[in-house]
């Protein structure tokens, strides 16, 4: 009984994995359709391309979800390897300890820089598109924190992507294989 329980847990680690995975390409996507650095200027004559504001909203809550799922999924597989979890900085604390993360300062850069356009809803095309220039350069960090996490998964306990549809994107997006 007890080894179903392990092999569930490790199934749902999985199916994280392929969660951010998925995340990470679709994210993708929505960036390569906007030219970056992207400027005020833009945003205002183009104040009715629905493609764009639609592109910019993506970014947002696919970013946002990202970050999401690679937590629950660091909190998950914190638990697996038998790390303290009670706390998200615990969390936090034991993967910026193994390298996985950079600072718990760059995944908290990461979460209230995403947090502040959920509670924002100005029309300052200059403060929309700061945050979105702001987003854009955190990206790379929370591309960096999901390769290594996937990484650590795999070699530490043995947990790869539930299905693999998205690895390879993902390794290329990611830059594992730089």
């Amino acid at each position: 009984m007890t080894g179903g329980v392990l092999q569930a847990e490790q199934r749902h680690l999985a199916e994280l994995l392929e969660a951010i995975q998925r995340c990470v390409f679709f994210l993708d996507a929505s960036v390569q359709k906007i030219t970056w650095p992207l400027m005020s200027a833009h945003l205002e004559s183009h104040n009715k391309d629905v493609a764009l504001f639609e592109s910019l909203s993506s970014i947002n809550e696919r970013f946002s979800k990202l970050q999401d799922s690679l937590g629950a999924a660091m909190r998950h597989a914190a638990i697996l390897s038998g790390e303290q979890s009670d706390s998200f900085l615990k969390v936090l604390s034991f993967y910026e300890k193994v390298g996985i993360i950079e600072s718990i300062e760059s995944w908290q850069l990461c979460r209230t820089t995403r947090n502040l356009a959920a509670h924002d809803y100005g029309i300052d095309y200059a403060e929309i598109s700061e945050h979105f220039n702001a987003l854009h350069e955190l990206m790379p960090v929370l591309y960096g924190n999901a390769q290594r996490f996937v990484r650590y998964c795999h070699e530490n306990l043995g947990v790869t992507s539930a299905h693999g549809e998205f690895t390879e994107n993902f390794q290329l997006i990611t830059g594992v294989n730089k």
